[in-house]
């Protein structure tokens, strides 16, 4: 039996969670794509998970996973896909919806480059509703070509919204944070690593702080994702959003 994963290394969340693998490329931020490396290495290898590599894959059978894990965790959605690629179908994308809002207990994570279908789901979800507190939606952003993402976010009807600048290829510039909860940062990884400039860091960090933002430093990237640390200007950043879902799941921690 496949089972998620209990164990991560990425530093922003407890857990991963994959009910859809594989995906396509977009942008220039899929170029070293981390999940596709990992997957290819065992494409044709029989019985294993990622037999069809980086092939875009529905996993039915993960779908209630969540459901049985009765520890609050934060739980990052699809590490290994893209919920909101065109190829999943919208029943599938019910499906996994139908969990998280059922396993309010966790916080789900969920990310996306697919920022206009994300938007569109939620309209045909929720209606004129938002989605609920504990369902984090948030989007990719590697540079400033790709910032409209970060409008089609603030439109979303979620309640809790973060940008993920990960990997950070480039200056981002001034960017509308109205509405936006969380913000996390990061360089490449990986043995083509394209290098983060400390100045495209500290712009994010800036506007973080004017417009009331969480920010959250994930790494400085490298070979290995642990190559460069996680000081910025020699202080980690750990910050989270203030969110309903946190405090239910202290309560329940403590029950």
């Amino acid at each position: 039996m496949i089972r998620m994963s209990t164990v991560t290394e990425i530093e922003w969340t407890d857990a991963t969670w994959n009910p859809v693998t594989g995906c396509t490329k977009l942008t220039a931020g899929c170029d070293f794509c981390y999940a596709e490396r990992f997957s290819e290495r065992f494409r044709g290898v029989p019985n294993h998970p990622f037999e069809t590599g980086f092939d875009l894959t529905l996993r039915p059978e993960r779908v209630t996973q969540p459901l049985s894990w009765k520890k609050p965790k934060r739980i990052f959605v699809n590490s290994m896909s893209d919920l909101f690629h065109k190829e999943v179908p919208r029943a599938f994308i019910d499906k996994v919806f139908d969990t998280m809002e059922h396993a309010d207990w966790h916080t789900f994570q969920v990310l996306t480059k697919r920022s206009s279908l994300l938007t569109r789901y939620l309209k045909h979800r929720y209606g004129d509703g938002l989605a609920p507190p504990h369902i984090w939606l948030g989007v990719s952003v590697e540079d400033a070509k790709n910032t409209v993402r970060i409008k089609h976010l603030r439109a979303a009807q979620a309640s809790t919204k973060f940008i993920s600048f990960e990997p950070l290829l480039g200056p981002v510039g001034a960017v509308d944070l109205t509405s936006i909860n969380w913000a996390i940062v990061g360089g490449e990884s990986g043995p083509r690593s394209r290098p983060m400039e400390e100045a495209w860091a500290l712009e994010i960090l800036k506007q973080c702080r004017a417009q009331k933002v969480a920010f959250f430093f994930k790494q400085w990237g490298g070979v290995r994702p642990k190559s460069g640390g996680r000081l910025l200007k020699g202080r980690e950043w750990n910050q989270y959003p203030k969110s309903s879902a946190n405090k239910r799941a202290a309560q329940i921690a403590a029950e």
